[in-house]
């Protein structure tokens, strides 16, 4: 297959995943991002070469020069994956070019989570007026909402008005692949909210109804979200870096702790398989080993003996 044939094939390609596939936006826009490197890397050694270079041969150097330039482990697996995908792509439109590619073995980094002390004395114990923020209402409000629903940062950013019942205190949130769950919240989210919409929230004449706004009424960003995040921890005592990502490890590890079942945990979650939310019985677990040690009579018998 040669460089001009591919090129015309990567468009449609792109289409295909955003619009059959239904992947999420950051998926295919990363799609699109490796494709584009690939193939502004192909055409490079197209001009190099005095003949064409065939899609394998110039997969095969693309990701040996990715190697050779220490390209993260987590970056390649999500180009092979890309690469994977598009080779699907062309099989099923006749095109056979048998990559034959293997994903590198990512070793799984443990949930790290915010403990419920370090939670309250961020939304209660800081006071609004110290808290270093032109809009502490929004702002608290943002960080109860992931706090009580466990939700991504992307789906907090498409929430509207009219998503919300806060009779039933539920949430319709759009997730990955733009599948559509129900999420819950408590009281203490409620009033929160209820208070920002009330006396901080923006209302502008183009009728948007996305619930949290920036100073010119347009809905906030991830970056805008985490730079608010970045600003509570500021006020931790130890300091930890905070992400709408960390309150979500929070969220899940303090519910198992606190007895919920895996199975619903995974659908508040959001997660399309169970293995997504097992990784959170791994910290439960040792937060039990950690209390063992302290706690079980034994250990400090042990103690004094030494």
């Amino acid at each position: 297959m040669n460089y001009l044939d591919a090129l015309e094939k990567k468009a449609d390609f792109l289409v295909y995943v955003q619009v059959e596939r239904n992947l999420t936006a950051n998926t295919c826009k990363s799609y699109a991002s490796d494709l584009h490197q690939f193939f502004s890397f192909w055409e490079k050694i197209n001009t190099e070469s005095e003949q064409g270079i065939t899609i394998k041969t110039a997969l095969e150097r693309f990701l040996i020069s990715m190697f050779h330039k220490k390209t993260q482990k987590s970056s390649m697996a999500r180009k092979i994956s890309c690469f994977t995908s598009f080779e699907r792509f062309l099989k099923a439109c006749g095109i056979s070019i048998e990559l034959r590619l293997t994903r590198p073995s990512i070793e799984k980094k443990l949930p790290t989570y915010l403990t419920t002390d370090e939670i309250f004395y961020l939304l209660d114990t800081v006071q609004d007026a110290d808290l270093g923020s032109l809009r502490p209402i929004r702002d608290k409000a943002i960080f109860e909402t992931f706090y009580a629903t466990g939700i991504r940062c992307s789906e907090l950013t498409q929430i509207k008005i009219e998503d919300i019942n806060f009779n039933e205190k539920t949430i319709l949130i759009t997730g990955k692949g733009r599948k559509q769950r129900y999420v819950l919240f408590g009281e203490k989210a409620k009033h929160k909210i209820l208070q920002y919409i009330h006396d901080e929230r923006i209302f502008n004449d183009k009728g948007d109804t996305t619930l949290f706004l920036n100073h010119s009424g347009a809905g906030l960003t991830s970056r805008s979200i985490q730079k608010i995040f970045t600003m509570f921890s500021k006020h931790l005592t130890v300091r930890k870096h905070l992400s709408p990502h960390k309150i979500r490890h929070s969220f899940a590890t303090h519910l198992l702790n606190a007895g919920l079942d895996l199975r619903a945990l995974q659908e508040l979650l959001g997660h399309e398989s169970l293995s997504s939310t097992e990784k959170y019985t791994h910290v439960t677990t040792k937060d039990l080993q950690t209390m063992y040690d302290t706690l079980h009579p034994i250990n400090s018998m042990m103690a004094t003996l030494k």
